[in-house]
Formats: C-alpha cells, structure tokens, sequence
C-alpha cells in the first residue's frame, strides 16, 4: 500500500476550492514540509486552474532542520528569518491567500536540547508576527490542511512497514477530511451547515462562562466580553469564505482570559516541539495557570507556560464532540489538526482577534480589556471525553446544558 495518487489530488482540489476558496488572480502563499512536494504541486495545478495568481511555495526540510541544531553555534537559536516574515505579511496586505500543510515528524526535536528548542520557538514566533497577525484577525482567506509524510506515519502506525503506513494514514486522512463520496464539495457544505446550527444556538445563549466536570477536572471558564462562536467556512475581512481547517470538528470562541478558576486534566497527549506531554493537570486562579504538572515532557510544558505573559493563560475555547469521525477512529496523531477535533479543547496563549464582535479592529489593549489573550504562542490541548460534562452559565446565573459525556445535550 502506498499513497493513492487519486486521493492526493482530491485533497488538493478540496484545498483550493473549499479550503482556501481561492479567488480569480489571487495569489497563493504555501508553507510545507519538503515532504509533501506532490501536495503542493497538485494544489498548484488547481489553483491555477481556478484562475489564481501566482502560487509561491516556501518549504522546511528535516535534514536541514537538525543541521541547525547539530553545527550552528549557540547564538543561532535566538535568530529567524525575519525578511522572510515580512516579505509573507506584504503578500497579505496585497490580497495574498496563505495555506499551510502539515505533515512533518512530530517528533523531530525529541533529542534535541530543550532549552535551544525553546529558544528558536520563541524567537521564530516574535519574527513571523508580523505575518501571524493577518491570519489571527483573519483579514485574509486561509487553510491547513495535512501530507501523509513518512516519518508521521512511521510515529502514527509504527508496527506497519512505511509505504503501508503512509496508506494507511493518507485514508486516514481522506476520512477526517470528508473526501469520500461523489461530492467532497457538497460534503462540506453540510457540514459547515451542521456546525452553524451549534453556533447560532451557542450565539443565541450568550453564556457568560462555561463550567466544565469530570475525572480530574471542575473548570469555571468566564468568556470574554462580547465573544463570539464561529465553526465550519466564515467570511474573512476581504470577503472570501474560507474553510480554515480541513478536518475539523470544533465550534469556539475567545475565553476571558482573567475570568478561569479551577482545575483541568488533558485527555490526550500533546505533541509539542518534538515531546509528547503525558497527563497535563493544571490549576488557574484568576485566570493564570499557577500550577502545572505532566508525568511526561512536565519541563517541556513548564517552559511553554513561561514564553511571555500570555502564555499560561488561554485564548481559545473549543467544543468538539466524543463521537467525531476523529475520535472514533481510535487514531492518535501527534498532530494538533486532527487530534483536537477529537476532543473538546483549550489554547494556551494567544486569542483570535475575530471572535469578538468588532476584535479584529481593536487594538491589543482594547481586546485585553474585553478579555482576550495576548501571546507569542497559540497551543491547543485536549480535555474532553465521554466521561466530560459542559454546562452553560446564562448572565442570570441559570444552568444550562451543552454537554454530557462528551456529546451535545
């Protein structure tokens, strides 16, 4: 078994024409793996059958990745690109479209130094802000989507012999991503439908917090002032309806980031820079995480938490099903795209400026006084199961059901 080529260019397709709906004469900035070179050449040849602009790929290489971190010397990991940061922010301010794929070893970094891969993170986030922060406000239409690379696939099925294992996760794949059938078009529009039905109700509620029950977890989570719930295609600011992330599950809003009490437990490990983060338990007071422990990769997610102010508070609520395809699968795949829409989620750090009425013309300031998060970092992890209870708080102090054992009540 090896990877089906057929299914690799409806990928593509579905990428260009749902994902990133891209627009006659719009360009196309790619970030990708050097891996999944035959993704993007697909989505090239879709995208400019679709009458895009110019398609321009930068790409990541692993072997050059650990070059770095073998010879370079030690002043390197406080250094990125930043001309390359700026020059992607000049393409959105220009129109650009932006598609990110995915795909590369989640545990690429394992053996590396810790404190230098935390060190390049950081710096690397502080230079690509300025291209970050057009995709945060979702000024321009944007997506991810995922390349079955060999080494993911060696660390997701690791009993199987590579080529079987890049099949069996590019059919993983394929099902997460609702490719199957005559019509993945039409797939995701009903899906997108389905997803905005839980929106309106959730919008329609206006909850002022969330609180959250189960093994290890009772979580008071205040929502930020004014928050909005999105899920499924929405409208950037230039007007194009895009489909962010292809799989995914999830409806979510910003949550105030002042206004979080209590305890949680992770239900699934995290992949984070080359570490797997095992049995995450956290304690918020006043909506700053003052305690963490994991009974593994802890230091890992001790160093996260301190990259800046904002990172050991969270700036993304999202509310994902027990029974999603994802979940069901039974697959665990080091990769945030999917493995957070199997499980009702939190994010570490930065907040999305667009889930706020009126945040993506707000200042910093003004959204930090609605309670939206500022950080260098946006770091998912996952905390719901069927053994998981939501309920909504109205602004009258009323209970409401969202969830129970993990599905919409």
């Amino acid at each position: 078994m090896s990877i089906d080529p057929e299914k690799l260019d409806r990928l593509a397709e579905v990428a260009v024409r749902t994902g990133v709906n891209l627009q006659p004469g719009q360009d196309l900035v790619i970030t990708a793996p050097m891996a999944a070179l035959e993704l993007v050449r697909r989505i090239a040849i879709h995208a400019y059958k679709a009458g895009g602009g110019i398609v321009t790929p930068f790409f990541t290489d692993d072997e050059i990745i650990l070059a770095r971190y073998a010879h370079a010397p030690d002043e390197s990991f406080d250094r990125a690109p930043n001309w390359l940061y700026e020059g992607m922010a000049a393409a959105f301010k220009g129109g650009a479209a932006r598609m990110a794929i995915t795909g590369d070893d989640p545990m690429l970094l394992a053996e590396q130094d810790p404190e230098k891969v935390a060190r390049l993170s950081k710096a690397t986030s502080i230079a690509a802000k300025p291209a970050m922060t057009p995709i945060v406000g979702f000024e321009v239409n944007w997506n991810i989507v995922a390349y079955p690379g060999a080494t993911w696939a060696a660390r997701v099925f690791p009993d199987l012999p590579i080529e079987e294992a890049q099949g069996r996760l590019m059919d993983a794949i394929y099902a997460a991503s609702r490719l199957e059938g005559d019509d993945p078009v039409a797939n995701w529009e009903a899906h997108s439908q389905a997803l905005q039905e839980r929106v309106d109700w959730l919008n329609a509620h206006n909850f002022s917090a969330l609180h959250y029950t189960g093994p290890g977890t009772d979580l008071h989570l205040g929502l930020a002032d004014g928050h909005i719930w999105k899920g499924g295609a929405s409208p950037a600011l230039n007007g194009v309806v895009c489909q962010p992330n292809i799989p995914t599950e999830e409806v979510f809003t910003c949550p105030h980031a002042y206004k979080v009490e209590g305890t949680v437990a992770a239900t699934k490990p995290l992949a984070h820079q080359g570490s797997v983060i095992e049995n995450i338990t956290v304690r918020f007071e006043a909506g700053r995480i003052v305690e963490a422990t994991a009974t593994q990769g802890e230091n890992v997610l001790k160093a996260l938490l301190k990259t800046d102010d904002g990172a050991s508070r969270i700036g993304e609520v999202a509310l994902v099903p027990h029974s999603s395809p994802i979940s069901r699968s039974g697959t665990l795949f080091y990769n945030t795209l999917f493995d957070e829409n199997a499980s009702c989620h939190i994010a570490l750090g930065q907040c999305y400026a667009d889930t706020i009425e009126g945040g993506s013309e707000f200042s910093p300031e003004e959204l930090k006084q609605k309670g939206g998060n500022q950080s260098l970092i946006h770091v998912d992890w996952m905390m719901g199961s069927d053994a998981v209870d939501i309920d909504g708080i109205t602004r009258t102090g009323k209970r409401i059901p969202v969830m129970r054992g993990g599905e919409w009540a």
